[in-house]
Formats: C-alpha cells, sequence, structure tokens
C-alpha cells in the first residue's frame, strides 16, 4: 500500500506546497474550490479573529499524505 501527496500553487500566495486533496482548506475563486498552504492558512487566521470572523478550520492530515486507496 502507498501513499500520495497532491502539488499545486496556493491561490493566495502562488507557492507550490503539497496537501491531501480530501483535507486540504480550500477557497472558491471564480467558482472554483482552490487549495491553501499552511503558511496562509496561519497567517490569514488571526486577521479574520480580529475582524469578527470565524478561523479557517484545518484538519490535522490537510497537509500529510493520502493512502494510495483513498484516491
Amino acid at each position: 500500500m502507498g501513499h500520495a501527496l497532491m502539488h499545486s500553487e496556493c491561490c493566495n500566495c502562488g507557492r507550490i506546497f503539497a496537501y491531501n486533496p480530501h483535507r486540504v482548506p480550500s477557497i472558491r475563486v471564480n467558482g472554483v474550490r482552490e487549495p491553501v498552504c499552511k503558511l496562509c492558512i496561519d497567517y490569514s487566521n488571526p486577521i479574520r479573529v480580529s475582524k469578527g470572523l470565524a478561523p479557517f478550520k484545518v484538519h490535522p492530515d490537510a497537509y500529510s499524505p493520502v493512502e494510495e486507496s483513498e484516491l
């Protein structure tokens, strides 16, 4: 049994990052869900809270490999 990671650009900062495609936080851009890297989530959550918005919730496995059987 193997593991896999998805790689793509963060929709906010443009950095390439690895993530579990079933768990990564994402936002809608032109109606399409796009992944957000951990650095951007960690940066934006305090700002969201200061504005009275709920922080983005991040699954503990969001940036970890996914079992190939889940793909």
